[in-house]
């Protein structure tokens, strides 16, 4: 281990163990920032660099008054307690949830500087290179295996009279499998919204099928999430 020697408690590894929280914590932040996403470098390095420092405080208390408190207790807040960063960054825009990566990323932070706070910078690092490199390898992975999926989700606008009903049995005749199907009729009287999640047959072409589930009856638009 690289940094194995830092666990000691004096002030040259209290320093290393702040800068490097504070570094940690604005790549991931900078990594989020350049591509507009929430969660930017000062409030990634502030998360990484407040959870390592009670992580230390924690450490600390424990050197100071041993047997009396228990030195997990502290850091075991900050994981939980982190979270309502993590709720601010989460965004409901229609029928579309966005935020919840940003989100992940600011709970990452936290236990990136609980690590660092107590020293484990090795794991910390290590962890720190995995996210970064899944967070660009991963969309790409995702992007090939869901266009060959044979699995959608649909968000229908239609209008009353019937139409769910109609939607519902069409998919069935057409041989498709419907995994989930919710109607929210919040949106008044005459309209309503269908959310389903539908499994297509291997002989129908997705976009194809759904522009002719655009045509039925009723139906306003569609959208493929």
């Amino acid at each position: 281990m690289l940094f194995a020697d830092i666990t000691a408690w004096n002030l040259r590894n209290v320093v290393i163990r702040l800068v490097t929280a504070m570094v940690l914590g604005g790549v991931i932040g900078i990594d989020r920032g350049a591509k507009r996403r929430g969660g930017g470098a000062r409030t990634d390095a502030a998360v990484c660099i407040g959870a390592a420092l009670v992580m230390m405080t924690g450490q600390y208390v424990e050197l100071r008054f041993p047997g009396i408190s228990d030195m997990a207790r502290m850091p075991a807040q900050v994981i939980s307690g982190v979270g309502f960063l993590g709720a601010g960054s989460i965004l409901v825009s229609g029928h579309q949830v966005k935020g919840l990566t940003s989100a992940a990323g600011i709970w990452f932070c936290a236990c990136i500087g609980l690590a660092v706070g107590i020293g484990f910078v090795d794991g910390a690092v290590l962890a720190t290179v995995i996210l970064l490199a899944g967070l660009h390898l991963l969309p790409h992975i995702e992007e090939k295996i869901y266009r060959h999926s044979r699995y959608v989700i649909l968000y229908v606008e239609a209008e009353e009279g019937g139409t769910s009903a109609e939607f519902l049995h069409h998919l069935k005749m057409d041989g498709c499998k419907v995994d989930r199907f919710d109607v929210d009729k919040s949106g008044g009287m005459q309209s309503f919204t269908i959310l389903t999640t539908i499994r297509l047959p291997k002989d129908l072409d997705r976009d194809e099928y759904i522009e002719e589930l655009s045509r039925l009856r009723g139906v306003h638009s569609i959208d493929m999430m």
